[in-house]
Protein backbone atom coordinates (compact mmCIF):
# COMPACT_ATOMS: atom_id res chain seq x y z
CA UNK A 1 0.00 0.00 0.00
CA UNK A 2 1.14 3.46 -0.54
CA UNK A 3 0.50 6.75 1.48
CA UNK A 4 0.73 10.23 1.73
CA UNK A 5 -0.34 13.13 3.83
CA UNK A 6 -4.11 13.80 4.33
CA UNK A 7 -3.51 17.59 3.20
CA UNK A 8 -1.82 20.14 4.82
CA UNK A 9 -1.93 17.61 8.10
CA UNK A 10 0.77 15.83 9.45
CA UNK A 11 -1.67 12.43 10.01
CA UNK A 12 -0.70 9.83 6.88
CA UNK A 13 -3.16 7.85 5.32
CA UNK A 14 -3.24 4.84 2.51
CA UNK A 15 -4.13 5.99 -1.28
CA UNK A 16 -7.58 4.09 -0.86
CA UNK A 17 -9.83 4.90 1.36
CA UNK A 18 -12.27 2.02 2.72
CA UNK A 19 -15.88 2.92 2.45
CA UNK A 20 -18.42 1.33 4.78
CA UNK A 21 -21.69 2.45 3.51
CA UNK A 22 -22.74 -1.37 2.16
CA UNK A 23 -22.16 -2.48 6.13
CA UNK A 24 -25.62 -3.31 7.24
CA UNK A 25 -27.55 -2.67 4.19
CA UNK A 26 -25.66 -4.96 1.54
CA UNK A 27 -23.26 -6.71 3.64
CA UNK A 28 -24.08 -8.76 6.95
CA UNK A 29 -21.53 -7.99 9.83
CA UNK A 30 -19.72 -11.27 9.69
CA UNK A 31 -18.69 -10.36 6.17
CA UNK A 32 -18.41 -6.40 7.13
CA UNK A 33 -15.59 -7.37 9.83
CA UNK A 34 -13.76 -10.02 6.77
CA UNK A 35 -13.76 -7.28 4.79
CA UNK A 36 -12.26 -5.08 7.38
CA UNK A 37 -9.60 -7.72 8.43
CA UNK A 38 -8.49 -7.59 4.72
CA UNK A 39 -8.24 -4.12 4.50
CA UNK A 40 -6.10 -3.51 7.24
CA UNK A 41 -3.91 -6.43 5.97
CA UNK A 42 -3.49 -5.00 3.26
CA UNK A 43 -2.50 -1.56 4.53
CA UNK A 44 -5.73 0.63 4.15
CA UNK A 45 -5.71 2.72 7.28
CA UNK A 46 -8.01 5.26 6.39
CA UNK A 47 -11.71 3.45 6.97
CA UNK A 48 -14.89 6.34 6.37
CA UNK A 49 -18.38 6.34 7.34
CA UNK A 50 -21.40 8.36 8.68
CA UNK A 51 -23.64 8.27 11.28
CA UNK A 52 -26.36 7.52 9.39
CA UNK A 53 -24.98 4.52 6.87
CA UNK A 54 -27.16 1.92 7.50
CA UNK A 55 -30.31 4.22 6.12
CA UNK A 56 -34.40 3.50 6.73
CA UNK A 57 -35.04 2.45 10.08
CA UNK A 58 -31.47 1.25 11.17
CA UNK A 59 -29.27 4.42 10.76
CA UNK A 60 -26.35 4.34 12.87
CA UNK A 61 -25.94 0.60 12.41
CA UNK A 62 -22.85 0.81 10.09
CA UNK A 63 -21.35 2.31 12.69
CA UNK A 64 -21.69 -0.27 15.36
CA UNK A 65 -20.89 -2.98 12.69
CA UNK A 66 -17.49 -0.84 13.12
CA UNK A 67 -18.00 -0.49 16.83
CA UNK A 68 -18.04 -4.74 17.44
CA UNK A 69 -14.86 -5.19 15.06
CA UNK A 70 -12.80 -2.46 17.13
CA UNK A 71 -14.25 -4.30 20.08
CA UNK A 72 -12.02 -7.64 18.64
CA UNK A 73 -8.96 -5.72 20.03
CA UNK A 74 -5.49 -6.77 18.13
CA UNK A 75 -4.71 -3.09 17.69
CA UNK A 76 -7.89 -2.91 15.20
CA UNK A 77 -8.72 0.83 16.49
CA UNK A 78 -4.78 2.25 16.78
CA UNK A 79 -4.17 1.53 13.77
CA UNK A 80 -7.16 2.84 11.99
CA UNK A 81 -7.53 6.55 11.04
CA UNK A 82 -10.97 6.87 11.53
CA UNK A 83 -13.28 9.45 9.70
CA UNK A 84 -17.04 9.90 9.88
CA UNK A 85 -19.86 12.25 9.48
CA UNK A 86 -22.76 14.04 10.69
CA UNK A 87 -25.29 16.57 9.13
CA UNK A 88 -28.65 14.32 8.50
CA UNK A 89 -31.10 13.10 11.44
CA UNK A 90 -31.04 10.11 12.92
CA UNK A 91 -34.88 9.62 12.95
CA UNK A 92 -36.42 6.56 10.72
CA UNK A 93 -36.91 7.90 7.34
CA UNK A 94 -40.54 9.33 7.01
CA UNK A 95 -41.12 10.15 11.07
CA UNK A 96 -40.70 13.49 12.46
CA UNK A 97 -37.21 15.42 12.77
CA UNK A 98 -37.54 16.67 16.55
CA UNK A 99 -35.38 19.99 16.20
CA UNK A 100 -31.96 20.91 16.81
CA UNK A 101 -31.70 16.98 16.03
CA UNK A 102 -30.51 17.34 12.42
CA UNK A 103 -27.35 19.86 10.76
CA UNK A 104 -24.55 21.52 12.11
CA UNK A 105 -26.15 23.78 15.72
CA UNK A 106 -23.06 23.37 18.47
CA UNK A 107 -25.79 21.52 19.84
CA UNK A 108 -26.41 18.76 17.28
CA UNK A 109 -22.51 18.64 16.92
CA UNK A 110 -22.11 17.72 20.11
CA UNK A 111 -25.19 15.22 20.37
CA UNK A 112 -23.82 13.51 17.09
CA UNK A 113 -20.49 13.21 18.21
CA UNK A 114 -21.38 11.82 21.17
CA UNK A 115 -23.82 9.17 19.47
CA UNK A 116 -21.34 7.80 16.79
CA UNK A 117 -18.59 7.75 19.99
CA UNK A 118 -21.13 5.12 21.43
CA UNK A 119 -21.68 3.21 18.44
CA UNK A 120 -17.65 3.16 17.32
CA UNK A 121 -16.76 2.06 20.92
CA UNK A 122 -13.84 4.42 20.64
CA UNK A 123 -12.82 7.71 22.52
CA UNK A 124 -12.39 9.84 19.56
CA UNK A 125 -12.96 10.17 16.20
CA UNK A 126 -10.20 11.16 13.52
CA UNK A 127 -11.84 13.32 11.07
CA UNK A 128 -15.04 14.19 11.85
CA UNK A 129 -16.96 15.62 8.62
CA UNK A 130 -19.88 18.00 8.05
CA UNK A 131 -21.98 15.76 5.38
CA UNK A 132 -23.75 18.76 3.91
CA UNK A 133 -23.24 22.67 4.29
CA UNK A 134 -25.70 24.30 6.83
CA UNK A 135 -27.24 27.19 5.23
CA UNK A 136 -28.93 28.54 8.61
CA UNK A 137 -25.69 27.60 10.92
CA UNK A 138 -22.42 30.30 10.65
CA UNK A 139 -19.13 28.86 10.99
CA UNK A 140 -18.28 31.02 13.92
CA UNK A 141 -20.75 28.48 15.47
CA UNK A 142 -19.53 25.17 14.11
CA UNK A 143 -15.57 26.05 14.79
CA UNK A 144 -16.49 27.04 18.73
CA UNK A 145 -17.99 23.46 18.45
CA UNK A 146 -15.57 22.32 17.02
CA UNK A 147 -12.93 23.76 19.51
CA UNK A 148 -14.55 22.31 22.34
CA UNK A 149 -14.53 18.92 21.04
CA UNK A 150 -10.95 18.73 19.99
CA UNK A 151 -9.90 20.43 23.56
CA UNK A 152 -12.05 17.15 24.66
CA UNK A 153 -9.98 15.00 22.94
CA UNK A 154 -13.23 13.35 20.96
CA UNK A 155 -12.45 15.01 17.67
CA UNK A 156 -8.74 15.64 15.93
CA UNK A 157 -9.60 17.14 12.64
CA UNK A 158 -12.56 18.21 11.10
CA UNK A 159 -13.51 17.81 6.82
CA UNK A 160 -16.45 18.71 4.69
CA UNK A 161 -18.16 16.70 2.25
CA UNK A 162 -20.16 17.90 -0.91
CA UNK A 163 -19.12 21.35 -0.12
CA UNK A 164 -19.07 24.23 -2.77
CA UNK A 165 -15.63 25.48 -3.55
CA UNK A 166 -16.84 29.38 -1.99
CA UNK A 167 -18.11 27.55 1.18
CA UNK A 168 -14.41 25.95 1.42
CA UNK A 169 -12.73 29.13 1.45
CA UNK A 170 -15.65 30.38 3.63
CA UNK A 171 -14.99 28.09 6.54
CA UNK A 172 -11.24 28.23 6.02
CA UNK A 173 -11.55 32.13 6.37
CA UNK A 174 -12.90 32.09 9.41
CA UNK A 175 -11.37 29.12 11.16
CA UNK A 176 -8.01 31.41 10.42
CA UNK A 177 -9.41 34.40 11.95
CA UNK A 178 -9.82 32.37 15.27
CA UNK A 179 -6.46 31.65 17.05
CA UNK A 180 -5.67 27.79 17.13
CA UNK A 181 -8.17 26.83 14.77
CA UNK A 182 -6.74 24.95 11.85
CA UNK A 183 -9.84 24.75 9.49
CA UNK A 184 -11.30 21.89 7.05
CA UNK A 185 -8.39 19.46 6.09
CA UNK A 186 -10.48 17.36 3.51
CA UNK A 187 -13.12 17.44 1.28
CA UNK A 188 -14.85 14.56 0.25
CA UNK A 189 -16.79 15.18 -3.22
CA UNK A 190 -18.00 13.42 -6.22
CA UNK A 191 -15.76 12.76 -8.77
CA UNK A 192 -14.66 10.89 -11.08
CA UNK A 193 -14.19 10.03 -14.95
CA UNK A 194 -17.92 10.24 -15.61
CA UNK A 195 -18.06 13.57 -13.41
CA UNK A 196 -15.45 16.34 -13.27
CA UNK A 197 -17.69 19.11 -12.55
CA UNK A 198 -15.26 19.39 -9.05
CA UNK A 199 -12.28 20.28 -10.87
CA UNK A 200 -14.19 23.86 -11.87
CA UNK A 201 -14.25 25.08 -8.14
CA UNK A 202 -13.79 22.22 -5.42
CA UNK A 203 -10.33 20.69 -6.25
CA UNK A 204 -8.77 24.24 -6.81
CA UNK A 205 -10.29 26.04 -3.53
CA UNK A 206 -9.25 22.32 -1.53
CA UNK A 207 -5.59 22.89 -2.98
CA UNK A 208 -5.43 26.25 -2.29
CA UNK A 209 -6.71 25.93 1.35
CA UNK A 210 -4.46 22.09 1.85
CA UNK A 211 -7.26 19.85 1.87
CA UNK A 212 -7.10 17.10 0.73
CA UNK A 213 -9.90 15.28 -1.58
CA UNK A 214 -11.28 12.49 -1.14
CA UNK A 215 -13.41 11.30 -3.99
CA UNK A 216 -16.64 9.42 -3.27
CA UNK A 217 -18.57 7.59 -6.07
CA UNK A 218 -15.27 6.94 -8.50
CA UNK A 219 -17.02 4.13 -10.43
CA UNK A 220 -19.70 6.53 -10.54
CA UNK A 221 -22.30 3.85 -9.31
CA UNK A 222 -20.73 0.81 -11.20
CA UNK A 223 -21.10 2.67 -14.37
CA UNK A 224 -17.29 2.88 -15.12
CA UNK A 225 -16.63 -1.14 -13.16
CA UNK A 226 -17.46 -2.97 -16.68
CA UNK A 227 -21.42 -2.49 -16.71
CA UNK A 228 -21.89 -3.54 -20.68
CA UNK A 229 -18.94 -6.22 -20.65
CA UNK A 230 -20.58 -7.92 -17.13
CA UNK A 231 -23.71 -7.41 -19.41
CA UNK A 232 -22.78 -9.14 -22.63
CA UNK A 233 -20.56 -11.81 -20.40
CA UNK A 234 -22.61 -12.86 -18.10
CA UNK A 235 -25.78 -11.81 -18.93
CA UNK A 236 -25.81 -9.69 -16.00
CA UNK A 237 -28.44 -6.36 -16.20
CA UNK A 238 -27.60 -3.07 -14.84
CA UNK A 239 -29.61 -1.58 -12.16
CA UNK A 240 -29.97 1.70 -10.06
CA UNK A 241 -28.23 4.73 -11.24
CA UNK A 242 -26.28 2.39 -14.22
CA UNK A 243 -29.15 1.50 -16.05
CA UNK A 244 -30.49 5.09 -15.87
CA UNK A 245 -27.80 6.69 -16.94
CA UNK A 246 -27.11 3.71 -19.67
CA UNK A 247 -30.21 4.11 -21.23
CA UNK A 248 -29.05 7.33 -22.79
CA UNK A 249 -27.54 6.68 -25.93
CA UNK A 250 -24.64 9.10 -25.68
CA UNK A 251 -23.93 8.41 -22.27
CA UNK A 252 -24.36 4.57 -23.72
CA UNK A 253 -21.76 5.33 -26.30
CA UNK A 254 -19.21 6.59 -24.27
CA UNK A 255 -18.91 4.09 -21.92
CA UNK A 256 -18.67 1.54 -24.86
CA UNK A 257 -15.74 3.64 -25.85
CA UNK A 258 -14.28 3.89 -22.21
CA UNK A 259 -14.84 0.10 -22.31
CA UNK A 260 -13.27 -0.62 -25.68
CA UNK A 261 -10.14 1.53 -24.96
CA UNK A 262 -9.50 -0.32 -21.53
CA UNK A 263 -9.86 -3.92 -23.25
CA UNK A 264 -7.61 -2.72 -26.16
CA UNK A 265 -4.78 -2.18 -23.32
CA UNK A 266 -5.60 -5.38 -21.37
CA UNK A 267 -7.06 -3.55 -18.46
CA UNK A 268 -9.78 -4.02 -16.06
CA UNK A 269 -12.51 -0.65 -16.28
CA UNK A 270 -13.08 -0.57 -12.40
CA UNK A 271 -9.06 -0.48 -11.34
CA UNK A 272 -8.72 2.08 -14.37
CA UNK A 273 -11.04 4.53 -12.82
CA UNK A 274 -9.60 4.24 -9.51
CA UNK A 275 -6.02 4.81 -10.76
CA UNK A 276 -6.93 7.80 -13.30
CA UNK A 277 -8.09 9.42 -9.61
CA UNK A 278 -4.86 8.53 -8.09
CA UNK A 279 -3.21 10.76 -11.01
CA UNK A 280 -5.15 13.49 -10.44
CA UNK A 281 -3.59 16.64 -8.54
CA UNK A 282 -4.89 17.05 -4.79
CA UNK A 283 -6.71 13.47 -4.15
CA UNK A 284 -5.60 11.83 -1.48
CA UNK A 285 -7.36 8.73 -2.43
CA UNK A 286 -10.54 7.38 -3.73
CA UNK A 287 -13.31 5.60 -1.09
CA UNK A 288 -13.89 1.97 -2.42
CA UNK A 289 -16.24 0.70 -1.20
CA UNK A 290 -16.65 -3.21 -1.81
CA UNK A 291 -19.60 -5.36 -0.78
CA UNK A 292 -17.33 -8.70 -0.92
CA UNK A 293 -13.65 -9.11 -0.43
CA UNK A 294 -13.37 -9.74 -3.61
CA UNK A 295 -14.22 -6.28 -4.80
CA UNK A 296 -11.82 -5.16 -2.14
CA UNK A 297 -9.09 -7.19 -4.32
CA UNK A 298 -9.60 -5.75 -7.41
CA UNK A 299 -9.46 -1.95 -5.93
CA UNK A 300 -6.17 -2.88 -4.55
CA UNK A 301 -4.45 -3.67 -7.87
CA UNK A 302 -5.48 -0.49 -8.81
CA UNK A 303 -2.61 1.04 -6.31
CA UNK A 304 -0.35 -0.13 -8.19
CA UNK A 305 -1.58 -0.04 -11.60
CA UNK A 306 0.50 2.53 -13.81
CA UNK A 307 -1.48 4.26 -16.52
CA UNK A 308 0.44 5.52 -19.66
CA UNK A 309 0.29 9.13 -21.30
CA UNK A 310 -1.52 7.52 -24.25
CA UNK A 311 -4.09 5.70 -22.17
CA UNK A 312 -4.38 8.92 -20.19
CA UNK A 313 -5.16 11.06 -23.28
CA UNK A 314 -7.26 8.63 -24.80
CA UNK A 315 -9.60 8.80 -21.37
CA UNK A 316 -9.16 12.49 -21.51
CA UNK A 317 -10.57 12.28 -25.40
CA UNK A 318 -13.96 10.03 -24.00
CA UNK A 319 -14.40 11.86 -20.76
CA UNK A 320 -12.76 15.68 -21.31
CA UNK A 321 -12.97 17.74 -17.86
CA UNK A 322 -14.60 21.15 -17.74
CA UNK A 323 -11.21 23.05 -18.13
CA UNK A 324 -10.45 25.66 -15.60
CA UNK A 325 -12.11 28.38 -13.84
CA UNK A 326 -13.30 30.74 -14.71
CA UNK A 327 -12.36 30.05 -18.46
CA UNK A 328 -14.88 26.83 -18.58
CA UNK A 329 -18.18 28.74 -18.16
CA UNK A 330 -16.95 32.50 -18.82
CA UNK A 331 -14.81 32.56 -21.95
Amino acid sequence: MRYTQLGRTGLKVSRLVLGTMNFGPQTDEADSHTIMDAALDAGINFFDTANVYGWGENKGRTESIIGNWFAKGGDRRDKVVLATKAYGNMSPDNSTVWPNHDKLSALNIRRAVDASLKRLQTDHIDVYQFHHIDRDTPFEEIWQAVDVLIQQGKILYVGSSNFPGYKIAQANEIAARRSGTIGLVSEQCLYNLAERRAEMEVIPAARDYGLGVIPWSPLHGGLLGGVIKKQVEGGRRASGRSADALADTAVRDRIQAYEDLLDKHGLEPGEVALAWLLTRPGVTGPIVGPRTAEQLASALRAVELELSEELLAGLDEIFPGPGPSPEAFAW
